[in-house]
């Protein structure tokens, strides 16, 4: 499953649309269809969700865990330096979710409280435990170089912001699907500087809307845009030898 979540980020940076075929551990190729990245808001559904787990309905309760689970782990890895830690995180983060349901307005959807909920404990331990840069790690977006700006489309282009302006080279459908792709894209995520980090996580792998983004780490959407277009860039542009090594 964490591979095909990363294999959406894939899709994304490489402005293609196919099935994430990737191998499993025991060998048999598994295909799926990647989800569509869709705006923030509530699901169908949710008001009724809400109103069962007000209720403290188990089987509410463990069909939101069976959803978001996973994908609150991956959030909080992005600001803990250990697995075991963002496990705890969560299990802290559960806790406050059901203590805190009562007071959930609907003004945000259900997930995108729950990722603030998860990315302020995840923050508040890192600290805590002196394992993150300070605050001030959402740098100046002036204040960085971006990878070769000239090889890549602007954060505002109509189309396909933050892609290619001519691919490195052409490359082969089938090197997409391979595994080695989404492992590699994995790896260069977990590379990046950590405000881009996140944003890039919440937004390619989780596909979390701009606006449930920002309001899950607490930056402006400019902010938001220029981390996602620098973690987008220096990303193809570490995967750019792969691509032209299996072209």
């Amino acid at each position: 499953m964490v591979l095909l979540q990363y294999a959406r980020a894939v899709q994304l940076l490489l402005g293609r649309t196919y099935q994430a075929c990737v191998t499993v551990d025991n060998g048999a190729r598994r295909a799926s269809s990647l989800p569509e990245v869709t705006s923030a808001g509530s699901h169908p559904g949710e008001l009724e969700l809400v109103a069962a787990l007000r209720r403290r309905d188990e089987s509410a309760f463990l069909a939101l865990v069976r959803r978001f689970h996973s994908s609150m782990v991956r959030v909080a890895r992005v600001f803990v330096n250990s697995d075991a830690v963002a496990d705890e995180v969560v299990q802290e983060a559960w806790l406050a979710v059901l203590e805190g349901i009562g007071a959930f307005e609907g003004r945000a959807s259900l997930r995108s409280w729950m990722f603030s909920i998860v990315a302020n404990r995840a923050r508040s331990r890192a600290v805590r435990e002196a394992r993150s840069e300070p605050f001030s790690f959402f740098e100046d977006p002036e204040g960085e170089p971006t990878v070769d700006p000239a090889r890549f489309n602007p954060p505002d282009h109509p189309r396909w912001p933050g892609h290619w302006c001519s691919p490195p080279e052409r490359w082969a459908d089938e090197q997409l699907l391979l595994k080695e792709t989404v492992e590699l894209t994995k790896h260069a995520i977990d590379t990046l500087p950590p405000a881009q980090r996140q944003v890039i996580v919440l937004r390619d792998v989780e596909g979390c809307s701009s606006e449930e983004v920002c309001e899950a780490l607490g930056v402006s959407d400019g902010n938001q845009r220029v981390l996602l277009h620098r973690a987008r860039a220096k990303v193809r542009a570490m995967l750019e030898p792969h691509l032209r090594r299996t072209a």
